[in-house]
């Protein structure tokens, strides 16, 4: 079996990203992490980069005039590197229909929700939203990305309870220890070629 080559797209700190690299370093994963792409020049997921021995580079969407142009040359580059799988951790960009045509059902994005609830918040806004709903679950989804947000095929869930003393920051921290393990896992089945996509539905085989 032919090595999967993996892309990630990040604009912050980069703790998946982190968590997949080690989990390939690990032998966990099944697949390669080539390339890490940041569009923000200070993001924190280059020092993870370069501690870990991951090429990686800078694109910053400021200097393009559209989304496409910055988008064909995320393209360029992850062509380049061999890229067959792109993930996104903490990419505080939406991709175009553009770029999601160019790797079809081959785009991993982690959600801090159980999707489809709470789809289209970032961040804290997700965990603030989550308290202030009175859910007693949340968690985390790791899915395909489509054209529409955060409503491509789900492939992993995982659920952490909300406690009654929960902040948004407390929960966070419990929901992103998860984001970490669904994220490696969903890599590694689509490594293992054990992801099958039927419309909105993912089967594992």
């Amino acid at each position: 079996m032919n090595t999967v080559g993996i892309g990630v797209l990040a604009s912050g700190r980069g703790s998946n990203f982190e968590a997949l690299a080690r989990a390939e370093q690990e032998g966990r994963l099944k697949g390669e992490v080539r390339l890490l792409v940041v569009n923000v020049a200070g993001a924190g997921a280059l020092e993870r980069a370069r501690a870990l021995g991951v090429p990686a580079r800078v694109i910053n969407h400021r200097e393009f005039g559209t989304r496409v142009a910055f988008e064909q040359a995320l393209v360029r580059e992850l062509e380049a590197a061999g890229v067959e799988l792109v993930c996104l951790a903490g990419f505080m960009r939406i991709l175009s229909p553009f770029f999601v045509s160019q790797f079809r059902n081959r785009v991993l994005n982690v959600h801090p929700s159980l999707l489809p609830a709470f789809a289209g918040l970032l961040g804290m806004q997700v965990h603030e939203a989550v308290l202030a709903a009175g859910v007693k679950f949340s968690g985390c989804t790791v899915h395909f990305v489509s054209e529409d947000v955060d409503a491509g095929p789900i492939v992993v869930q995982r659920v952490v309870p909300v406690l009654d003393s929960d902040s948004a920051g407390s929960l966070a921290g419990r929901v992103l220890a998860e984001e970490h393990q669904a994220y490696v896992e969903a890599v590694r089945l689509y490594c293992e070629r054990r992801l099958e996509v039927s419309g909105r539905r993912v089967r594992v085989v």
